[in-house]
């Protein structure tokens, strides 16, 4: 990397899809690490990982209870001690206060169905994921919602799926 490309300053997308995958090196699930901030008119205003409630042991501590039941990627999230990302940062943003209403969500991965109807009734009206999660019911219910939905892109010279690809083996 050139001294030129260090000193580049991030577009928008790009600061706030790196914060996200900084929020996700707190996250202690096992399988996924995943990270989600809330943006509005250029300001952060929530962040949330992927983790259990305040004050139970982590997963690393516990081990994984999707792992122990056999249960495929993308089905049954209700069979899991943690929340994802993207409910802790509304409910982050909820405790203190920090109306999300027209604001936007970076997160690392795209949301799951369950997320997706989160989202939509706290008034997110844009979602830029970096990596994308296969989930049908998700896609269909961001089809009908009028949602914007992008995937993050990063600029060529940026390794930015070299981020991406940590965040399932820190």
């Amino acid at each position: 990397m050139t001294v030129a490309e260090r000193t580049v300053r991030p577009e928008l997308d790009e600061y706030f899809m790196m914060m996200a995958v900084l929020v996700a090196s707190r996250s202690t699930c096992i399988r996924r690490k995943v990270g989600a901030v809330i943006v509005k008119d250029k300001r952060v205003l929530s962040t949330g990982y992927n983790g259990p409630p305040k004050g139970m042991k982590h997963c690393d501590e516990t081990g994984c209870l999707r792992e122990k039941l056999n249960v495929p990627s993308g089905q049954r999230h209700e069979l899991c001690r943690g929340l994802h990302a993207e409910q802790n940062a509304v409910i982050q943003a909820a405790v203190f206060g920090t109306s999300i209403e027209g604001a936007a969500i970076y997160v690392t991965n795209h949301p799951c169905s369950v997320c997706t109807k989160i989202l939509i009734n706290a008034g997110i009206k844009e979602i830029v994921y970096g990596e994308y999660y296969h989930d049908e019911l998700a896609e269909q219910i961001l089809a009908e919602s009028g949602v914007k939905v992008r995937q993050f892109k990063a600029p060529e010279w940026r390794d930015f799926e070299k981020y991406l690809a940590g965040l399932h083996g820190f």
